[in-house]
């Protein structure tokens, strides 16, 4: 179904559909895409379960791998582009930063149009604005713990007590896995911790 944008576009039609776990069909997406005109072979797709992060989403990489300005990409909703309001964002700003139109055919958003560019800028705009807060946020946090001499950052996955124990148990013999599993760890935090041990 063309649309009033259709002859401003000069790029490749794309398109993306994504559904939140394996579970689910990509059917009724791809049909309401392949229906925009968007050639079936130009739909990237992901189907997520768990809290898959957006590193982890192959289609989508591939999608705005491929993708260059002028091009035109298609989604259902503009949902699909994130599994957070943050994520939907980002990916908004970046697609637009880089000259990509982003057709939102359930909000009937289009980029290629002035409407479409204004709310889209502002939804990324807002992103921008929450992702500040966020920051504002975990300093104010920090310097609050910082303030009550509390320690800052990741809890150590072992304390002191526990790491010389893991120092001795390898002077001993043990291997990385036989500690790890002794303390709970991963064999990473025992080899970082053995290493710092021999920087010291």
């Amino acid at each position: 179904m063309p649309t009033p944008s259709d002859s401003m576009v000069t790029g490749t039609l794309l398109g993306y559909a994504r559904v939140s776990t394996g579970h689910q069909s990509l059917d009724q997406q791809v049909d309401v895409l392949v229906a925009t005109g968007v050639d079936p072979t130009r739909i990237y797709s992901d189907k997520l379960s768990g809290t898959s992060t957006r590193e982890q989403r192959q289609g989508l990489a591939a999608l705005l791998n491929y993708a260059r300005a002028g091009d035109v990409i298609v989604v259902s909703g503009v949902d699909r582009l994130g599994r957070s309001a943050s994520e939907v964002m980002s990916t908004v700003a970046e697609l637009l930063n880089r000259g990509i139109i982003i057709r939102a055919l359930r909000e009937g958003v289009d980029s290629s149009t002035p409407t479409g560019r204004a709310v889209l800028g502002i939804m990324a705009s807002l992103a921008e604005l929450e992702l500040e807060l966020g920051r504002e946020r975990r300093t104010a946090a920090r310097e609050a713990r910082r303030a009550r001499g509390q320690s800052i950052g990741r809890p150590k996955a072992l304390d002191t007590a526990k790491a010389a124990l893991a120092q001795r148990m390898h002077a001993g013999g043990e291997s990385a896995r036989t500690i790890a599993s002794t303390l709970g760890v991963s064999r990473a935090t025992v080899y970082r911790v053995l290493s710092q041990a021999d920087e010291g």
